[in-house]
């Protein structure tokens, strides 16, 4: 479904270049949810971006059911991301904007028809369970019904893709778990190919099927995320491991368990 191929990306500073990513290779089967791990500054953002072409890499290729992303032209790339739906940490709606609006927005940038933008909204919104909040605006709503707005927009011209930038960051902890359900549930019905970046192993462990660790640009680690928590090759996913039972302990610890 999706096929990475020896990316590359450098950004130039006044006084350096910076290597984002090196030499990614990926394979991500059609309709897995698939996550990618990393601590802050690894590349992990980077590289999301660089499947739809937010981010231009600098040489490899991205090919998505067949087609390379990297070797369209501006109107194919256009075309292309209607099927690449992005969800984002920071939600990125538009406050004056009703959440019917937000989700009617793609639709409108791409042309359908009013009677079609309707019934679509309608049942996408169905779908992320905001039915009852069409009319309202996002300085209403809590974080995670932003959320749920923000996938129910991703969703909005039926993609076969579906990134998520960091989606559950910025949410509590019962909070996250509803919007994993939410993109499981979506995943199972439509199908769909998640593709998850995330510094959270509990995101990985709730929802994510196989997965990557990125560090310093590189990937490190690939395979089933069963396999990342019974056994981590890599230095990076060992520190991760590290870091969550340090955390478990401290838990048990200041419940009165571990005295």
């Amino acid at each position: 479904m999706i096929s990475i191929k020896n990316l590359n990306k450098t950004y130039v500073t006044p006084h350096s270049k910076i290597t984002a990513l090196s030499n990614i290779n990926l394979e991500i089967e059609k309709g897995d949810i698939f996550g990618i791990i990393g601590f802050s500054g690894a590349g992990k953002s980077t590289l999301i971006r660089c499947i739809n072409r937010l981010e231009e890499p600098d040489s490899g290729t991205i090919l998505i059911e067949g087609q390379d992303i990297t070797a369209m032209n501006n109107t194919q790339l256009r075309l292309a991301r209607r099927k690449i739906g992005m969800i984002f940490q920071q939600f990125n709606l538009l406050d004056a904007k009703t959440v019917y609006q937000n989700v009617a927005f793609p639709l409108e940038v791409s042309g359908y028809p009013k009677k079609l933008i309707h019934s679509r909204v309608e049942e996408i919104l169905e779908l992320v369970g905001l039915a009852d909040k069409a009319k309202a605006y996002p300085l209403q709503l809590s974080g995670g019904q932003k959320q749920r707005v923000g996938i129910a927009r991703a969703l909005s011209n039926e993609p076969n893709v579906l990134l998520s930038d960091e989606a559950t960051s910025a949410l509590d902890p019962q909070t996250t778990y509803s919007i994993l359900e939410l993109l499981k549930d979506i995943n199972k019905k439509l199908g769909l190919t998640i593709v998850l970046i995330t510094h959270e192993l509990d995101v990985l462990k709730h929802i994510c099927n196989n997965m990557a660790v990125i560090e310093q640009g590189e990937i490190v680690e690939n395979g089933p995320v069963e396999k990342f928590f019974l056994n981590p090759e890599s230095d990076t996913a060992k520190r991760f491991i590290d870091i969550l039972q340090g955390f478990q302990a401290k838990r048990v610890y200041r419940g009165g368990e571990g005295i």
